[in-house]
């Protein structure tokens, strides 16, 4: 990834980092919502659902349009399969690890040598 893929995963993830922003995402894949709407959901004030639903934005999860005095909200799909492809790419990164550590471990093993019960000394127990 270059410097601005790396700009955009962070805007992504950081947009997506909060409990509020993710059920808002949640609503607006569904369908169209207005900004006024969605604040009516959650035990905030319009101006904090507004901040939420701009961070959204900004991160380019959802779009606005005006229709009237309303502001309506809509997912960006293909922004949330670039999300999942960006979590695929690293779950294979780390995939790819943990088979390397396998492989690693599996070629140091060594054979453990039997036990002759006969050559163990006795301990003296209290």
């Amino acid at each position: 990834m270059d410097g601005d893929d790396e700009d955009r995963a962070d805007a992504l993830f950081h947009a997506l980092a909060d409990r509020t922003r993710r059920d808002i995402m949640r609503r607006v894949l569904a369908g169209e919502h207005s900004v006024s709407t969605l604040a009516e959901q959650y035990d905030m004030s319009f101006a904090a659902v507004q901040k939420h639903v701009s961070v959204l934005e900004k991160a380019g999860l959802l779009t606005k349009r005006r229709s009237g005095r309303q502001q309506l909200a809509r997912g960006d799909v293909a922004a949330v399969r670039s999300v999942a492809s960006m979590l695929t790419g690293l779950e294979q990164v780390w995939r790819g690890r943990v088979a390397r550590i396998d492989e690693l471990v599996e070629s140091t093993l060594i054979e453990p040598t039997p036990i002759d019960p006969t050559q163990i000394e006795p301990t003296l127990e209290d």
